[in-house]
């Protein structure tokens, strides 16, 4: 059953709330107020009675999150519940539909977990393992919106929260709730009858904004040292896993204890009949996040070690985090840190996972599951996406960095030797990876010029363009340089967001750049194909195709190149059963490749003295009525007096003013106006260091190119035929792709191989629907 707020609303929208005066006892020295929902929530609720149903609990913090444990209660432990997921759903400012999203997928899978249609169900009750913990960063800083669906849910009620308390500033507010209620995407209300459970809910609202890494330690430090969950999960407000994805992502943990994390697979949103897909900036990062669950996930699931489970749909053994990963996790929360270590915490999930499986005393490894799927939104406008990848590739470049000159701690570890040895390989196979990716500017270049070179030496007498393939190339040349030079002009001066024509600008004509190569790239293949069929029609030199192949350097290395690369994401895509993201964003990814190798490298590091990750620097403190406790009663305790509907017609009221409200937001999306904040001042010493590492970056790449373009590296010595005249860069540079890649796909197909091989125990090992709790 779906209702409308009109259909819930019957007293209609004007009807007020009145608010009375209630004293209130405190608890310990807090305020702790419990407040009645309306009648309304429960009319077609499958549970009535219960205080958890019946009433919502609110909480003023005064303390930090590490002194909160014995200061303060949740209500799964005053139930005494054992927990074995708790969720945590952070958020910023975010408007209501992607709050809605995200809300209402974890609830269909609270849903499924508890049905019969789940392999492994929890059971009818199951729903009372299972928490939801919503982290908003700053109380400010909300959208008014979210708290009017969070009234709608039982979760919220106007004028309760208080600046401060007995003169102690609140850090923070809880709001506890039972819910039986879900909104989905067009707001419609939804209860049991559409298949609902009880969803038990933790609203924590941060009295300051203090960015994401603070709202994980009010989860992990407050909620889950609390209550104690077997698993905690983390989920971004905006992000929606499908349906079955916990039940999968929590089953990786049952079947292991040694998993220590684990997460699935991030997804591109496409929007209904793939329509987001006509925007090749969302086409594109579509085929890079299949790609990447298709062979980079897999293979390091395959080693045991994942580089990243992203904080946006993952999960983590709450046994596990305890102790020295979490501590090193937090640290990135602490002022006064240098650039280093700055842009490291840029990337503080990479860190959480490296101490993980590096943890002394206790042997942890990492998962990816396949089956767990969550769609996100992704950026469709190019200077949105740069600043994004800015944050991702520095961050990920110096936590690669801390991982590999801190490699050695994985000895300390009580793994086995063969968990040692596959670690060990893992960490030569990233060192490469971020060499290659320090000199990838130089090389994407090389490729650029050595194509040219190429379809010029495999038939002089036909070239791609004729007589003009010659002044085409000094052209492209020169416009690449003039890109690469104007990138790093408007990186150090200017936000993408205010300079988004030069980079849309750019982009394109990179893009006409690579269509080009790989037009080049295609007609040598062609020629040299041409050539063989040549030799054996018209000379009658008898060769096989395979000793023509073998013997043609140029010919042999282009091909095995190319099948590296291309053929690799078709044919591992096809072993996953997922090859349609190849025939619908392939292309576009091909052609927007050099926009992410040259603009957003470039960017990234040009801007390393920037360390902002989300924060917008507006900590005030809302100035509202302060709680004072008061002497009250026979024995003198404390009491606290607060203006709150009491009565259940207001009670009543108070609900329909949020339904009210909600009817009004359909059809009216948030829109915040593009606000900016002001960009904050740079020290020096940040500035200084970034200029090192780019002046160190572009003198390494540019003497690449100056050695490597020089024809005293072209061998033609030992091979006068100018199909076999080779730079020996390029041959290293296409076998070192050959390789890795070939290492990509045994991973790919080894880990294809052990999930088929789950999923086949667990269907055996289900029992039957008939038999289940």
């Amino acid at each position: 059953m779906q209702e409308t707020a009109a259909d819930q609303h019957e007293g209609g929208h004007d009807t007020i709330a009145r608010y009375s005066k209630k004293h209130v006892a405190a608890s310990k020295g807090n305020f702790v107020l419990s407040v009645g929902v309306s009648s309304k929530i429960l009319k077609h609720a499958a549970y009535q009675d219960g205080d958890e149903f019946t009433s919502m609990s609110y909480t003023a913090v005064t303390c930090e999150p590490d002194d909160f444990p014995g200061r303060y209660d949740l209500r799964q432990r005053r139930y005494n519940r054992q927990i074995k997921i708790a969720l945590v759903v952070t958020m910023y400012n975010e408007d209501e539909a992607l709050f809605v999203k995200s809300i209402l997928a974890a609830q269909k899978n609270i849903a499924y977990l508890c049905s019969d249609q789940c392999p492994k169900s929890w059971g009818q009750d199951g729903w009372k393992n299972f928490v939801i913990v919503i982290v908003s960063d700053g109380r400010q800083k909300i959208n008014p919106r979210v708290l009017t669906v969070l009234g709608v849910m039982g979760l919220y009620v106007d004028g309760v929260c208080r600046s401060s308390v007995n003169g102690d500033p609140v850090t923070a507010h809880i709001f506890e709730y039972t819910t039986q209620i879900a909104v989905d995407r067009s707001l419609n209300i939804r209860t049991r009858k559409e298949g609902i459970f009880p969803t038990q809910i933790i609203f924590l609202l941060k009295e300051k904004n203090a960015k994401k890494i603070n709202s994980h330690k009010w989860f992990f430090d407050v909620v889950c040292e609390v209550i104690q969950p077997e698993v905690t999960m983390l989920l971004d407000v905006g992000t929606k896993p499908t349906a079955v994805s916990f039940y999968h992502l929590y089953r990786a943990f049952e079947r292991n204890p040694l998993v220590g994390g684990a997460c699935g697979e991030i997804a591109a949103e496409v929007g209904k009949n793939c329509e987001k897909l006509l925007n090749p900036l969302v086409a594109t990062q579509n085929f890079e996040y299949k790609m990447s669950n298709i062979l980079d996930k897999p293979l390091e699931s395959v080693f045991g070690y994942i580089s990243v489970l992203p904080g946006a749909f993952s999960a983590y053994r709450y046994r596990a985090l305890r102790g020295e990963p979490l501590r090193k996790y937090f640290l990135g929360e602490k002022p006064g840190a240098d650039i280093f270590t700055s842009n490291l915490y840029l990337a503080e999930d990479r860190i959480l996972c490296f101490e993980l499986v590096t943890k002394k005393d206790e042997a942890w490894y990492l998962k990816y599951v396949k089956s767990a799927v969550a769609e996100t939104d992704v950026p469709d406008k190019l200077p949105e996406l740069i600043s994004q990848r800015r944050r991702w590739l520095n961050g990920s470049f110096f936590a690669s960095v801390h991982a590999l000159t801190n490699c050695t701690q994985i000895f300390q570890s009580p793994h086995s030797n063969w968990q040692k040895a596959l670690f060990a390989v893992e960490f030569v196979y990233n060192a490469v990876n971020l060499l290659f990716s320090w000199i990838s500017l130089a090389n994407f270049y090389l490729a650029f010029y050595f194509m040219f070179k190429v379809s010029e030496n495999v038939n002089s007498d036909s070239l791609p363009f004729g007589s003009a393939s010659s002044n085409v190339s000094i052209v492209l040349r020169e416009l690449y340089i003039f890109a690469i030079v104007a990138i790093f002009i408007s990186s150090l001066s200017n936000r993408p967001q205010g300079s988004k024509w030069l980079y849309y600008g750019i982009s394109a004509l990179f893009s006409l750049i690579m269509g080009i190569t790989l037009y080049v790239g295609g007609w040598s293949i062609y020629q040299a194909i041409n050539n063989f069929n040549h030799r054996m029609t018209t000379n009658g030199v008898k060769q096989s195709a395979w000793e023509y192949f073998r013997s043609t350097t140029v010919f042999r290395d282009l091909v095995v190149s190319l099948l590296s690369t291309y053929g690799l994401y078709l044919i591992s895509s096809i072993i996953h059963l997922d090859p349609w993201h190849c025939l619908t964003s392939m292309a576009q990814y091909m052609l927007i490749l050099p926009t992410y190798n040259n603009i957003f490298m470039i960017y990234a590091f040009c801007n390393l003295h920037d360390v902002s990750w989300g924060t917008k620097g507006d900590n005030k403190i809302v100035d509202d009525k302060p709680m004072v406790a008061q002497k009250a009663g026979k024995a003198g305790e404390q009491v606290f007096e607060v203006e709150i509907p009491t009565e259940s017609d207001d009670i009543d009221a108070a609900w329909s003013a949020h339904l009210g409200k909600m009817e009004t937001y359909r059809g009216n999306p948030f829109d915040d106006g593009g606000k900016v904040d002001p960009a904050t001042k740079k020290e020096d010493a940040c500035k200084e260091f970034r200029t090192r590492i780019v002046l160190s970056w572009i003198i390494t790449n540019a003497l690449l190119i100056a050695l490597f373009t020089n024809d005293q590296f072209v061998d033609k010595t030992f091979h006068p035929d100018p199909q076999n005249a080779v730079n020996s860069y390029l041959t290293f540079l296409f076998w070192s792709v050959a390789i890795l890649s070939a290492v990509r796909f045994i991973g790919c197909v080894v880990y294809i191989a052990l999930w088929w091989g789950e999923k086949t125990s667990d269907a055996a090992s289900a029992p039957p629907i008939h038999k289940r709790a």
